[in-house]
């Protein structure tokens, strides 16, 4: 028989694994907001967004609500690695019948004790010109948290029913309760009648009104127990209490540093078990927070509610669910918390003595007393190295006769119900560091977990179950156990400690950031400052002066779809220069390409060298394509900004993107290129025409769609163009149908117009460019200074001690190191991809945290969205010119976009569209992505040219 009940109390391993995997779904729903509320692990968001970090220093008042008492602690932190912090405190019993009373006299009582232990404990003249407190509320009955000083009681427990507190916030009641309080003063006045019993209250030189007590944070002792173990270097982000949790009982005078010395210690929270963990943020769905992590407090006592656990439950498990307060509810805490398992133990040996395998012939009708079998007796009964002996004894006083064989059973019944409960916590554990191994998208975790309760500390097999079933479990997963020490209290404070750290480096970070968030004024400012340079750029008398140039690009029509035969395009944009033949059929257009490097000697050399590369690479590209023979109709996409006096001649105005070649401004491209192929002698090629990269976006979109007649351009430089009517360009003669403008608006803002929004980062990234004052649109948008932008922000942020704890590495000071691709791969995903983010700042030499990674992804969008928003809001100037020019009340166009930013980077395109929205309602606006566009393009527009000579011939 004795070995049936011990068989039915050990669980096979294939079984915790499916029980795992059971906790690990429920989680899931858990977090989720569509199936929380049918989550038997309620996964409950703490809004706690980070662990200590050694920093934290000051004064932290506590306040704890237990089962019987009201324990008070002021916790100083000296920001040594919170490795010695000072406390000092005091307990106080809770009135007769004040639990069951009046929800608003229980909270006057809690705010009478904080006001006299504060008029008692205070003498520092430093704490008292703080003229503040900060107090962490230790409150341990189920809630609604929505903030971190924000929660509502759900339903009281533990003895205590107070009326008019359940829905109400428990933390606004305390701060009522205190603010009514004249902090500090002795309790002599109205509504100091539950203190009277008090006989020891001291005077004090302390006056009304010296300090202010503001309640910042509630918790539980669970998420303390986490706080408690995080120290400078060793982050904690798992907590499990296993049980009763103690705390030291000392005089309230009694101030001691670490190590603490325990006195008649006093219990301070219930016999239950709960974990919590530091979960990604974005996945915690009934919160609203999306970024870095969240600690989230699991409750997973009720798991196995739902019947999940039902056949690994064991007779003497439903006989104590049955016998409970609340049966059917926590099944998985009456496995596991030390409440219940002396009394599984009892009700087996019960099932035991009526097969009469133990307690043969003898009393047992104590064994009908419920509670009569405690944890501690389980304790003393395994740990004790008398042996048989020893049990004997305990089982005499409690009433039992016992042989020897009686002795053995009891000791092995013990082991099992001890050690099954250590394996549940262990699969509970396992499930947890596998969902936090799988969610943080890494091979191997390594952890630190902090650990208290009765069970932890009481039982020496705990700590070796734990670890060695949960490795069995969760294999990819390395857990170290930490020890915690006084988590309700010490707990408490560094967890009030750590949201003052983070609200004071909130502030910090938005004054840092707040220049470059737009606000929608700011963008409507900025449509109507583009409208109004638009204008002034199409009128022949303002042109000359205009930041926006509104270049005419002599195209006039896109392809008819009659287009057909092979041409080349040259596609030079930036530090690469492609090469494409393009053949135009019935059957649609196909291509050929190859990309070839411009060193950045030639980029910044002669503008001979510059052109002859390019011959060479025309002519290399032909060779391969076996084309040499033939002389074709070339496009040539040539991306700078130019004044176009024909389809084939265009006057080159000035170098942007790192450009710099001598001798080219102000002469006409399509005629260097020409004279650079009678160099090399090369005849097989004919120059048609000459189309910016956003023009032949333009038109390579527009072969696919007619209403395409806008062109975008956001790579490393920005650029756009669209279908203007000719009427209104005034630096063309005629009036009749449409001509595309080249807006190369990357100047934007060069006469001055946009200084209102540009920041001392944007200046500094200015000043270091090789064209300091120009292209200043540009330089807030393209992804050739994205990068740099980020860099900056990243200095000063490290100057000011907000990231990298204040250290720069030589690299960060490396101008452009910070490359702009930098961007998209921070932001790529909608959780944070640490790994990769921490790859990038070891090629920095910058050694981060996961707070500077969380911080880093907020510099990152922050720029990238001032960057779309920006765009968008120079696009909402060209469809709204659009609209208005053809009288319409609604418009619908095609915008053909090209570029890296736009493409690559995941956010950048929808913060463009979503902001175009809102700027101009009245259009309806349409993406559509060019494929392989300024070489297409190009190509379209040499056709398009070819067809219109031949039919002129």
């Amino acid at each position: 028989q004795i070995q049936r009940v011990l068989r039915s109390l050990s669980i096979p391993l294939e079984r915790l694994h499916v029980m795992k995997g059971h906790m690990m779904q429920d989680m899931c729903k858990g977090l989720c907001r569509q199936t929380h509320a049918q989550a038997k692990v309620r996964m409950l968001p703490t809004y706690i967004c980070s662990t200590p970090n050694g920093t934290e220093k000051g004064n932290f008042l506590v306040v704890e609500l237990c089962q019987n008492m009201v324990r008070t602690l002021l916790v100083t932190l000296y920001g040594d690695g919170n490795m010695s912090p000072q406390m000092v405190y005091k307990i106080f019993e809770l009135p007769e019948g004040i639990a069951q009373g009046e929800g608003e006299a229980l909270f006057d009582f809690i705010a009478q004790c904080v006001s006299q232990f504060l008029a008692e404990s205070i003498n520092s003249d430093a704490i008292k010109s703080e003229g503040q407190l900060p107090l962490g509320f230790v409150f341990p009955f189920s809630c609604q948290q929505s903030q971190l000083d924000k929660a509502e009681l759900l339903s009281w427990s533990k003895g205590f029913s107070c009326n008019g507190v359940v829905g109400k916030d428990v933390v606004e009641l305390l701060q009522t309760a205190i603010n009514k309080q004249k902090v500090g003063s002795s309790p002599n006045g109205s509504g100091s009648h539950w203190l009277s019993p008090w006989k020891a209250w001291k005077s004090s030189p302390f006056t009304p009104g010296q300090l202010r007590v503001d309640v910042v944070a509630l918790m539980n002792d669970t998420v303390g127990t986490m706080m408690t173990c995080s120290t400078e270097g060793r982050p904690c982000e798992v907590a499990i209490v296993a049980g009763e949790t103690w705390a030291p009982r000392v005089p309230w005078w009694w101030v001691f540093r670490e190590p603490v010395v325990v006195l008649s210690p006093i219990t301070l929270a219930d016999k239950g078990s709960n974990c919590c963990f530091m979960a990604e943020a974005y996945l915690v769905e009934t919160a609203e927070e999306t970024s870095g992590r969240m600690c989230v407090n699991t409750e997973w006592g009720c798991f196995g509610d739902d019947g999940i656990l039902n056949d690994v439950l064991t007779p003497y498990d439903e006989c104590v669910d049955k016998e409970s307060s609340n049966p059917g509810v926590k099944r998985f805490e009456k496995m596991v918390g030390s409440l219940y398992l002396g009394e599984i133990v009892r009700h087996a040996l019960l099932a035991l003595t009526a097969e009469k395998a133990v307690f043969t012939g003898t009393d047992v009708s104590v064994l009908n007393e419920k509670g009569v079998f405690t944890f501690q007796h389980i304790l003393d009964i395994i740990n004790n190295e008398d042996g048989i002996t020893h049990v004997k004894n305990i089982l005499e006083v409690l009433g039992l006769q016992a042989g020897e064989r009686d002795c053995g059973r009891v000791q092995q019944l013990c082991r099992a119900v001890a050690g099954r409960a250590a394996t549940l916590h262990a699969t509970g554990l396992a499930a947890i560091l596998s969902y936090m191994c799988q969610t943080r998208d890494m091979e191997t975790l390594m952890v630190n977990v902090g650990v208290d309760g009765e069970l932890y500390t009481g039982y020496p097999r705990f700590q070796e179950i734990l670890l060695s079933v949960s490795r069995l479990l969760a294999p990819e997963c390395m857990a170290t156990l930490l020890p915690s020490r006084d988590g309700s209290g010490r707990g408490a404070a560094m967890v009030t400690a750590v949201a003052l750290r983070l609200a004071a480096q909130r502030r910090e970070v938005n004054e840092v950031l707040a220049p470059l968030r737009m606000s929608r004024a700011d963008l409507e400012k900025v449509q109507a400052l583009m409208t109004e340079e638009m204008q002034r750029g199409l009128c022949k008398e303002t042109n000359a002066s205009a930041s926006v140039r509104m270049l005419p690009t002599f195209v006039t029509h896109t392809p008819d779809g009659t287009e057909r035969g092979d041409f080349l395009a040259l596609d030079l944009g930036g530090t690469n220069f492609r090469v494409l033949v393009v053949h135009v059929t019935e059957e649609g257009v196909s291509m050929a390409s190859e990309i070839y490097v411009i060193p950045v000697t030639i980029m910044q050399g002669t503008g001979e060298a510059l052109f002859d590369h390019i011959i060479d690479c025309i002519i290399d590209f032909q060779s391969k394509q076996k084309l040499v023979t033939d002389k074709l109709p070339l496009g040539f996409t040539f991306s700078f900004p130019c004044q176009q006096v024909g389809l084939d001649k265009a006057l080159l105005l000035t170098w942007t993107k790192g450009f710099s070649a001598s001798g080219c401004v102000g002469q006409d491209v399509v005629q260097l290129l020409r004279e650079a192929a009678r160099r090399k002698q090369h005849l097989g090629m004919q120059v048609v025409a000459l189309v910016n990269d956003t023009v032949g976006t333009m038109m390579a979109c527009g072969y696919d769609d007619p209403k395409c007649e806008t062109g975008l351009i956001v790579g490393t430089g920005t650029n756009a163009c669209y279908m203007e009517e000719m009427k209104n360009v005034g630096t063309v003669e005629g009036d009749q149908g449409r001509m595309c403008i080249n807006m190369e608006w990357g100047a934007f803002g060069d006469n001055g117009c946009l200084d209102h929004i540009f920041t001392h980062f944007d200046k500094v990234v200015d000043e270091t460019t090789i064209n300091p004052g120009k292209q200043r649109f540009e330089k807030l948008i393209s992804g050739m200074y994205l990068g740099e932008i980020v860099r900056q922000i990243l200095m000063v942020m490290t100057q000011k001690q907000l990231l990298f704890q204040g250290k720069i590495s030589p690299k960060l000071q490396t101008r452009d190191i910070f490359q702009t691709k930098f961007l998209s791969t921070i932001e790529l995903s909608h959780g944070l991809p640490l790994r990769q983010i921490r790859a990038i700042l070891n090629e920095l030499e910058l050694d981060a945290g996961f707070e500077d990674c969380v911080l880093l992804r907020e510099v990152c969008q922050t720029v990238s969205l001032r960057a779309a928003q920006l765009c968008a809001a120079g696009l909402a100037a060209v469809v709204e010119q659009m609209r208005k020019n053809r009288g319409l009340d609604e418009l619908s166009v095609t915008v053909g976009v090209d570029g890296t930013l736009y493409k690559l980077h995941p956010c950048f395109s929808d913060n463009l569209q979503k902001t175009l929205k809102d700027l101009a309602p009245n259009c309806n606006v349409t993406f559509m992505l060019s494929e392989d566009g300024s070489g297409k393009g190009a190509a379209l527009v040499a056709a398009v040219a070819s067809r219109a000579a031949e039919a002129m011939q």
